[in-house]
């Protein structure tokens, strides 16, 4: 890694832990999470013992206190080297999805019964906000949590949420004052073994080692006091988290458009026909080139978010600017390998046509590309 922002020996040291982890427990079981849909939740326990839940938390509750560039270190090896993108997002839904606002802005009592162990690995969260008629459109949502005495009691559903079978708890936004506007909403920490709570697993066309599910809150009871920091203020909060999993995103996108350029790189070196490789056709070289160019620019575009979010400096206008450009990078490097590979590329054991299919969702999940240019273009003033 050229940059020396990821280059001390502690980073490489991390990096090290993460990539042994990755090469020996996830990249040689990846097709076998893809036929099962989930991750194995035992791993997460593994994952817990080697630092990797935790990265920017407070040690107070297990974390690790390190900065951005860890976190960043640790996806860019879960990207390149786990071979299973729907793993990859399961992961980083616990870690940088459902807990930062938990982290944040959670009372010690919820850090203590859900975070700690979050941290450890012995229970997964999931964050559940999109809905059949609200996804970019956070403001759209309808579940209702309707205060009755010490409890919320929630009704309503989400869709399209990451460890819908996995998880052990939400991070849950609801109205909590419909006539509040954007004071009117709450995060609410939800068990999912609470009475009213069931999910219905979806049939997605790639990411197909995660668990995406429909879920169903009917009455779901819990306590007012899991409430994730203050009453009204979830719509806020929940901005802020996206700003992570946006982030998180672009890491562990380029580091997977970087693996696929280098299998396809091989692939033209081996490949055989009109009597010789297809690596020294001039029209292979100039689109490998191009494709290393685009995936050169969008790594660095992500770095420089990472130094602002280090540096505690607003990287939103970066982070929409990256989330905008990684996507469709990846989107376009997919595309070419998958074209490189030919007939074999259409296969779904190839590494191309798997991220054909799991590349698409970048541009979509998180913010779509159109509410991401919305946003920069109120940001410019334009």
């Amino acid at each position: 890694m050229a940059d020396d922002l990821f280059a001390t020996p502690e980073h490489e040291s991390f990096r090290q832990t993460v990539r042994k982890f990755v090469t020996e427990e996830l990249a040689p079981r990846a097709r076998e999470f893809d036929e099962h849909g989930r991750f194995d939740k035992a791993l997460y326990g593994r994952m817990g013992e080697l630092g990797m839940l935790g990265v920017r938390y407070d040690p107070r509750w297990g974390g690790q206190g390190l900065d951005w560039s860890y976190s960043a270190a640790m996806y860019e090896e879960l990207g390149h080297g786990a071979d299973n993108a729907g793993v990859v997002m399961g992961i980083t839904v616990h870690t940088d999805m459902a807990t930062p606002s938990l982290h944040e802005f959670g009372s010690d009592e919820l850090k203590e019964r859900y975070l700690a162990p979050a941290i450890r690995g012995e229970l997964v969260s999931a964050i559940a906000v999109t809905e059949p008629d609200a996804g970019s459109d956070v403001a759209g949502i309808k579940t209702r949590a309707v205060r009755d005495g010490d409890h919320w009691v929630i009704n309503g559903s989400k869709i399209y949420i990451t460890n819908a079978a996995t998880a052990d708890f939400l991070c849950l936004l609801a109205v909590t004052d419909p006539a509040a506007g954007y004071a009117g909403f709450s995060q609410i920490l939800v068990p999912t073994d609470a009475p009213g709570f069931s999910f219905q697993l979806l049939d997605k066309i790639g990411n197909w080692g995660s668990d995406t599910g429909l879920l169903f809150l009917e009455d779901v009871r819990v306590p007012v006091a899991h409430t994730i920091g203050e009453v009204g203020r979830g719509f806020q909060q929940q901005m802020r988290q996206f700003q992570d999993e946006r982030l998180v995103a672009c890491c562990t996108s380029v580091a997977a458009s970087q693996a696929l350029w280098e299998k396809t790189r091989r692939w033209c070196a081996e490949r055989k026909l009109f009597g010789g490789r297809l690596l020294d056709m001039q029209v292979t070289q100039f689109k490998l080139v191009e494709m290393l160019t685009q995936i050169t620019a969008a790594r660095e575009l992500t770095h420089q978010c990472v130094r602002k979010r280090i540096a505690g400096a607003d990287a939103t206008l970066e982070i929409s600017m990256a989330k905008l450009f990684v996507g469709r990078t990846c989107r376009t490097v997919a595309d070419e390998a998958i074209q490189l590979h030919g007939g074999f590329g259409y296969m779904k054991e190839s590494a191309a046509g798997r991220a054909f299919v799991d590349t698409r969702l970048i541009s979509i999940g998180g913010g779509s590309d159109e509410t991401m240019i919305h946003y920069m273009a109120k940001m410019l003033k334009l």
